[in-house]
């Protein structure tokens, strides 16, 4: 039986990849009519609609339809430095597009290399090559250029995938000493079941799956806070959640 589940699952992943492009292709039409014509922050806020749009046609292609709650948690025009935990490569796109609101997330410059889908992800991301001491400074001030034209900033402070058996790795500083710098608000995000779907110790593999992302309630840096604190605190609050819900989920 276990042979048939894993042969399955390869037939859907390249089921997936060719929904991916082939859906892409259909939204790549509209995205170039309105990218070269539309300045910050109205064009990321446009193009979040039309992502949201492509991921959820894609998701629901896949058997990976995603249910979000605490939407209610991002107040009207106040941006937010949103982190996300990391499990699989699925987790940016199912991350980005539902944000609420118009966001740009950081990413790996690698990606953006790839021919039509890299034009697409780079105007969703700030760009960061991570061997590039230079790249990853530049990568901070263009950070904080994100949240100052009204946009919020998506950040997976594990900076990879988790593919240990602890519910979170290590954060790393970024986003919080973002945080402190600008006086921004924080949102913890939780997203479920991407794991389940795309096994880290498996290649070219996706299985259908339900799929789930939490917004929990801001938290704002204190006074009292320095880098480490508020780092902790964040931390100890994503892994309580996800420890509590990571069985059910909803």
């Amino acid at each position: 039986m276990k042979i048939f589940r894993e042969i399955f699952a390869r037939i859907w992943a390249g089921w997936g990849l060719i929904a991916f492009f082939v859906t892409m292709l259909f939204f790549l039409i509209p995205f170039l009519a309105f990218s070269y014509f539309r300045k910050e922050p109205l064009k990321t806020r446009r193009f979040i609609l039309l992502a949201r749009g492509w991921m959820n046609v894609f998701l629901g292609l896949v058997g990976c339809p995603l249910q979000v709650r605490g939407r209610e948690n991002f107040i009207n025009k106040e941006t937010y430095i949103v982190v996300c935990n990391h499990n699989a490569f699925m987790d940016v796109p199912v991350s980005y597009p539902f944000i609420p609101g118009g966001n740009k997330t950081i990413a790996k410059i690698e990606l953006s290399r790839i021919p039509l889908f890299g034009m697409i992800y780079s105007t969703g991301s700030v760009l960061v090559d991570r061997k590039s001491d230079a790249s990853r400074k530049e990568s901070y001030g263009k950070m904080k250029a994100v949240l100052d034209m009204g946009l919020h900033m998506c950040i997976y402070p594990e900076g990879t995938r988790n593919v240990t058996d602890e519910p979170l790795k290590p954060f790393h500083d970024g986003a919080f000493r973002l945080s402190i710098d600008t006086g921004k608000k924080i949102i913890p995000a939780l997203i479920f079941n991407t794991r389940k779907a795309m096994p880290a110790d498996k290649t070219f593999c996706l299985y259908p799956q339900k799929l789930y992302m939490h917004f929990l309630e801001p938290v704002a840096p204190l006074p009292s806070d320095n880098l480490q604190s508020l780092k902790q605190r964040v931390f100890e609050i994503m892994k309580s959640y996800y420890l509590e819900h990571r069985n059910h989920s909803v």
